[in-house]
């Protein structure tokens, strides 16, 4: 709650003063432009700086969300409209040039093709309090707007805003009270993937310090297959997948083209292989340029050794996905015997050798996770401990109460523990509106503390990670560090490569 009796704090940046408000103790500011609205002549172009402005600019509100497939409800309706997508939100415990906190820069996840820094899950208040850190969560675009491959843009254009967001957090987070030589991102699930990507990113070198990586998907599109989905979602719209045809179009139109494509991509499985059945037409390209390698190969090879890295997954991944598709607990043996064929590196009898007890429903489960989150989550740790880097591994396995405990631990159960916001977005599926417990309230605050203190420190409160030992923090319950959990999985994905998905067939 604001106070009425407390002035409003005045914090003046790089291009102009903003005006935010005390909140239950601390400073917030919302929808700081870092960047000039993507439109008109700046459409599918690379970020470029905000323009300055006079007077006190208010910073009461969250800008708008970029363009995305908000569903039928379309977007909430507190959220302004308009093309002011690429902004910045502050959580300070107070605007002191001299307090110098550590930093930790939040990247939303949604399968790159949604999500915003105004969702009620991402409130930082309970982050920037509890740690006594300075929390910024940013927009970046999504969609068509920023991944799909388009013929005179640069790729991976929503990467690119993240790195003109972290480079306003260098220039102008001291003013809000933070260490611009102290920043950790963390973000999940497409979040997750976009902290890989910025770890192997030239561009990015320097701007953080530290990243955690919340269950990171191995999804990473080659150039070729980018060209080819990028052509197909054009023709939706009868149009050619160019800056020339498609810098007209409203936004809308293009969200549009995803929307009609996704629930088609299955159909494009002998072209596109593992990536048709993701039902996402998006994700970060290994351009050459951009984004020069994949990120374990980038890891492995040396890439941001110097940054300290928190990796990790939770167990069930893949039942918030069968649950949402109204199939939870009831996959049968042809979904699951594709799965493992499509999937499994060993292919279907490795699987059923390692887990011989195993229904059908568990086997698919189990193989999604580990194709999807789980071995690319362990990989990177593995890829950067190889390239001489520090890596910190944990697995969450307490279950989400939704459900009657159905869900397991599910994908993005950690976004509402980290927070502490149960009663929002997601929360509100895996909690079911309900008080939450005592043990899911420690849980939380473990969560904070861990992060926290590897912000602080670089010490998250476990052992680095080794391939000796293969310790990591699991986080249940009652926390333990012991080895890691998936060891049967782990040895069947043993040597994997993550490489760029790959056109198998071009495209007529």
């Amino acid at each position: 709650m604001t106070n009425p009796e407390v002035p409003e704090p005045v914090v003046r940046t790089a291009t102009g003063a903003v005006r935010g408000r005390v909140e239950d103790g601390l400073t917030v500011f919302r929808g700081i432009p870092f960047a000039e609205p993507p439109v008109g002549g700046a459409r599918f172009a690379a970020p470029r700086p905000a323009r300055p402005w006079d007077g006190v600019r208010e910073a009461h509100a969250f800008g708008p969300p970029p363009p995305q497939d908000t569903g039928l409800a379309g977007p909430p309706a507190a959220l302004p409209q308009g093309d002011d997508w690429l902004t910045v939100n502050v959580w300070t415990p107070a605007p002191d040039p001299a307090a110098r906190r550590p930093v930790m820069v939040w990247i939303y996840g949604g399968a790159y093709r949604l999500g915003h820094s105004g969702s009620p899950g991402y409130d930082a208040r309970r982050i920037a309090e509890d740690g006594d850190l300075v929390v910024v969560t940013l927009n970046y675009r999504v969609g068509m707007e920023g991944f799909a491959r388009i013929e005179g843009a640069p790729a991976n254009r929503g990467l690119l805003d993240q790195v003109a967001a972290l480079e306003w957090v260098r220039e102008n987070i001291t003013a809000f009270g933070g260490d611009p030589g102290q920043v950790t991102v963390f973000g999940e699930s497409a979040g997750a993937g976009s902290v890989a990507s910025l770890l192997a990113m030239r561009r990015a070198v320097g701007l953080f310090h530290r990243a955690v990586a919340q269950s990171v998907p191995g999804t990473f599109f080659s150039d070729e297959l980018a060209r080819d989905i990028g052509t197909v979602l054009a023709a939706e719209l009868g149009l050619r997948p160019t800056v020339a045809d498609l810098a007209a179009v409203e936004p809308a139109q293009l969200v549009k083209a995803g929307q009609t494509l996704t629930p088609r991509m299955s159909q494009y499985l002998d072209r596109w292989g593992q990536a048709a059945p993701t039902s996402t037409p998006y994700s970060p390209v290994v351009d050459g340029d951009v984004l020069p390698v994949t990120p374990w190969q980038a890891l492995a090879a040396g890439a941001s050794r110097d940054v300290d890295l928190v990796v990790g997954h939770n167990r069930d991944e893949n039942r918030l996905f069968t649950a949402m598709a109204g199939k939870l607990g009831s996959i049968g043996e042809e979904r699951a015997v594709k799965a493992l064929r499509l999937y499994a590196p060993g292919g279907e009898e490795a699987y059923r050798a390692a887990y011989p007890d195993w229904s059908a429903n568990d086997l698919y489960e189990r193989v999604q996770t580990d194709w999807l989150f789980a071995m690319p989550s362990l990989h990177l740790a593995e890829a950067h401990l190889a390239g001489g880097g520090r890596s910190h591994v944990y697995e969450l396995t307490w279950p989400a109460p939704g459900s009657d405990g159905a869900l397991g631990a599910c994908h993005a159960l950690d976004i509402p523990l980290l927070f502490g916001t149960f009663g929002a977005d997601l929360g509100l599926l895996l909690f079911e509106g309900a008080e939450p417990s005592a043990e899911a309230q420690a849980l939380s605050s473990r969560f904070r503390s861990s992060w926290a203190s590897f912000a602080r420190t670089g010490d998250p409160g476990w052992p680095a990670y080794d391939t000796q030992r293969r310790l990591v923090q699991v986080l249940d319950a009652e926390p333990a560090v012991a080895p890691y959990p998936e060891e049967a999985s782990r040895r069947l994905w043993e040597g994997y490569e993550f490489a760029a998905l790959p056109l198998l067939v071009p495209g007529a």
